[in-house]
């Protein structure tokens, strides 16, 4: 049975886009460390990546993923846009589906598309959120990038039901990003 996991950079100050939606503060950031405990951070997408079966996220996310990036990154794998606009199909190929639903309604068929492997939420936090208010969110992955940005999109839109999260596992990386795993209380 598959999970839903929020996978998602954040800035210390929780937010994964600036006020624009940019992500400049993520894509040119620099830093390193050389703790005992760093690991190389070179493979930990595709590790996750690979266990993904199916994503969804929302159209602001899913519109800077077709203006930035050349090709469809999710290519094989199902994709949702929860969104009440018509909007292009990526160039190329791609299965997307955009679906004026609520996530309750497409739960099912979302997790089915996913098979064995999990639902990631890509973003951005209204769409963490609402996974999160009806009770459909298992884990929330969150790489926190060291830089603050003092306002922008927020990690999630509102206070996640049930108050407080379990951490199941932190990472340090090289880079000095650190990965914080948490399993939602039910």
């Amino acid at each position: 049975m598959s999970r839903v996991l929020y996978y998602a950079a954040a800035t210390l100050d929780g937010y994964i886009a600036d006020p624009d939606d940019g992500i400049d503060w993520l894509t040119g950031y620099q830093g390193t460390y050389g703790g005992d405990d760093a690991e190389a951070m070179k493979g930990s997408y595709d590790e996750f990546y690979e266990g993904v079966g199916a994503v969804v996220m929302g159209s602001t996310t899913y519109e800077w993923v077709l203006d930035h990036l050349d090709q469809w990154p999710y290519e094989g794998k199902p994709a949702w846009v929860l969104s009440s606009r018509d909007l292009r199909q990526p160039e190329g190929g791609g299965e997307v589906n955009v679906a004026d639903a609520s996530v309750a309604e497409l739960y099912d068929e979302m997790t089915g598309a996913a098979g064995d492997r999990d639902l990631w939420v890509i973003g951005g936090g209204n769409v963490a959120s609402q996974f999160a208010d009806e009770g459909l969110l298992d884990e929330v992955l969150v790489t926190v990038v060291p830089v603050v940005l003092g306002g922008g999109k927020p990690l999630f839109d509102r206070p996640v039901p049930g108050g407080a999260m379990q951490l199941v596992g932190a990472r340090t990386w090289e880079t000095g990003m650190v990965e914080l795993r948490y399993e939602i209380r039910r």
